[in-house]
């Protein structure tokens, strides 16, 4: 049985042990400091020992596509290939990287940033179909500007090919993987999804043809990067709206079929993930960020991102009703990712809600998980994401130290409280970090009492 300590193969390629950091918004754009802020913000996880980590979505075209702003765009091989800074230094700890590729569609900034519209009037919206009509009925109502540019067949052929072309730039700069963002609302989720995607052409009609988008984009990878691994999220649109709200969505069944047919094309492992068909909390379950809506020096930023005070509240209010529907729920994927492994050979990986290690041996399997499920593993890598906004080289305190007590159980347990005043302030451009004061004290003491030098030791 599998513990967190042990290798992982995907793709060719040896992780050297199952712990990965998962996709983060980095916020380090594409200026001169762009390079020494991601080996700032990744560097540390990899020389606390996590053996993969997952750079945040980067944007495969020159303009749009940004969910957020701030997002890297690797489109520019001068630019890419500035990167390799970053690959050797994570090299150098032993760790690997894959870069996670996104375009945002309907989810992209033109739709949503009041300020960023008004700079950019001339910008198009890229859409999979005409969008929905509880999207167009948030359009009438002035929360979102939808003026979409769907996609001819032809189109879906190019933004594939920026996708395999942007993948080939991340090879060469050395990067191990490619990580496509499947799922949180981006185009390739608009492209799997029966509530986006309601086209009539060779991209959509039936569930295999809204899969023809990733097949093509598999192909394009392949044909300009070589064997390179390749892995995707892979979504359920479980919590979303019920019927007659939403109709149509990805079921878990829906989303097992997906993984299965995801590997027959040749995907080297999959994620996969519950989420909505829509920008909510379903993907950072937790706390309303009552501290983040109420930062003084960052409203009128907001005011700016969401088009005024009114509609700041609006959404604000609307975030607080999310956070009494998406509980912190322990390892809240772990159901879909158990019914994916028993059905599909290639590693899963597992994420969401994963918060101490005797849960990550659980979840791998590994006999010091205590209680294991009878029905084995659910998963053969377990990540996280906030959790490394918290502690940037949380590796130190979970990796070979997994019998280290803490007040609580027994078991080393991570600091953050999913508490998401690291999210809420990204809608502004601002670096994804830690703002909960008792979470910053209990590190620092953490760190007095040498907790993140254990990798180092080992090193030695």
């Amino acid at each position: 049985m599998a513990t967190l300590e042990d290798p992982l193969e995907i793709g060719g390629i040896e992780i050297p042990n199952r712990l990965y950091r998962a996709p983060l918004l980095e916020c380090a754009g594409n200026g001169p400091d762009a390079v020494d802020t991601l080996i700032d913000d990744l560097e540390p996880a990899a020389a606390s020992g996590v053996g993969l980590l997952c750079q945040g979505a980067t944007i495969v075209r020159g303009e749009g596509g940004c969910a957020a702003p701030g997002m890297t765009r690797v489109d520019d091989p001068k630019f890419v290939s500035k990167l390799s800074r970053l690959t050797d230094r994570i090299h150098d700890h032993g760790s690997r990287i894959f870069v996670q590729l996104e375009h945002g569609g309907l989810r992209s900034m033109e739709t949503w940033h009041a300020e960023f519209r008004e700079r950019n009037p001339g910008l198009e919206q890229l859409a999979v179909s005409e969008p929905p009509w509880q999207l167009r009925l948030l359009d009438r109502l002035g929360f979102l500007s939808y003026d979409p540019q769907v996609l001819a067949t032809e189109e879906v052929y190019d933004l594939a090919a920026d996708f395999g072309r942007s993948a080939a730039y991340a090879a060469d700069a050395g990067y191990d993987g490619i990580h496509l963002a499947g799922a949180n609302m981006g185009i390739v989720q608009q492209f799997l999804s029966p509530f986006y995607n309601r086209r009539d052409d060779e991209f959509g009609g039936s569930p295999e043809a809204r899969l023809r988008f990733l097949e093509v984009v598999y192909g394009e990878i392949r044909d300009r990067a070589g064997e390179i691994p390749v892995i995707t999220k892979v979504p359920a649109e479980t919590p979303a709206p019920p019927s007659p709200v939403v109709r149509l969505k990805l079921s878990l069944d829906d989303g097992v079929e997906i993984a299965r047919r995801l590997e027959r094309i040749g995907y080297d492992a999959v994620v996969p993930v519950q989420t909505s068909v829509t920008w909510d909390m379903s993907i950072v379950r937790g706390k309303y960020p009552s501290r983040a809506w109420a930062n003084e020096p960052l409203r009128e930023e907001y005011d700016a991102a969401f088009g005024g005070a009114t509609r700041r509240r609006l959404v604000a209010a609307a975030n607080w009703v999310q956070s009494l529907q998406y509980g912190t729920d322990p390892a809240w994927n772990e159901a879909f990712c158990r019914r994916v492994r028993e059905e599909v050979s290639v590693p899963v990986l597992a994420e969401g809600g994963i918060r101490e290690r005797g849960e990550m041996d659980r979840l791998l399997g590994g006999e010091r998980g205590g209680d294991n499920d009878s029905s084995g593993p659910a998963c053969d890598m377990v990540g996280m994401a906030r959790p490394f906004y918290a502690e940037p080289r949380l590796g130190a305190r979970l990796l070979e130290d997994g019998d280290e007590a803490d007040e609580t159980d027994g078991r080393a347990r991570v600091l953050c409280e999913s508490c998401n005043n690291c999210t809420v302030p990204q809608v502004t451009g601002a670096p994804g970090l830690c703002r909960t004061p008792s979470v910053l004290r209990k590190r620092g003491d953490l760190e007095r009492a040498g907790a993140y030098e254990i990798a180092e030791k080992a090193d030695d």
